[in-house]
Parts: C-alpha cells; structure tokens; sequence
C-alpha cells in the first residue's frame, strides 16, 4: 500500500469517530492490519488539515488519552477546545476518562 492510499484509509476511518469519543494511532494501525505503523497514522494526522472532505484529527491521541498530536493544530489549544466543545474533559492535556470514550475500530467496525 502506498503512502497516499494509506493515508486516505486513514481518514477514512477518523472520519467514523462519533463526536464525543476518541481513539489512538495504534488503534487505526491495528485496524488497517499494520500494528507498527502507529507513527504514520501520527503523520497522516499531521496533514489532516489540508484534506476534503474534513477528518476530524482532533479525535486520535495516543494511547495513553494524552493529546501529543496539539503542536499541528492553528493553535496549541486548538485540539483541547474542538475536544471539550464535544464533551470530552481534558486537564493538562489528558483525557480525564479516557477508557470510557474511547472507540476502537476493531470493535466497532
């Protein structure tokens, strides 16, 4: 699979994260059946903003609920408030109930 392919898989698959919950990097890797590539989802993230139709990046964290993707937001605070304007409580850049919202692909697909 090409880079290009892989990443529109990708935003494919962002796009299906309902409001209000989140999912990982690892999480799409997993789903797409290439578990190591957690890093290139990140990058495909990272170019979210340029793609029509919009994908929400705001809802991939890492695995750990922590919002590591901020810095390629307009604004570092940027993906915290499109978070809490869903519902989603965030201190300190952690997703405080993290567990409970999150959607894996794998099961919900």
């Amino acid at each position: 699979m090409d880079k290009a392919s892989f990443f529109e898989k990708v935003y494919d698959i962002v796009r299906l994260i309902p409001a209000g919950r989140v999912t990982s990097y690892g999480a799409i890797a997993a789903y797409l059946g290439t578990k190591g590539s957690s890093r290139m989802v990140g990058y495909a993230m990272h170019g979210a903003g340029n793609v029509f139709p919009p994908v929400p990046a705001h809802r991939v964290v890492n695995s750990k609920g922590l919002l590591t993707g901020k810095q390629h937001f307009e604004t570092p605070e940027l993906m915290q408030q499109l978070l809490k304007s869903e519902g989603v409580i965030v201190e300190q850049d952690q997703i405080i109930n993290f567990k409970d919202i999150f959607w894996d692909p794998v099961v919900e697909l």
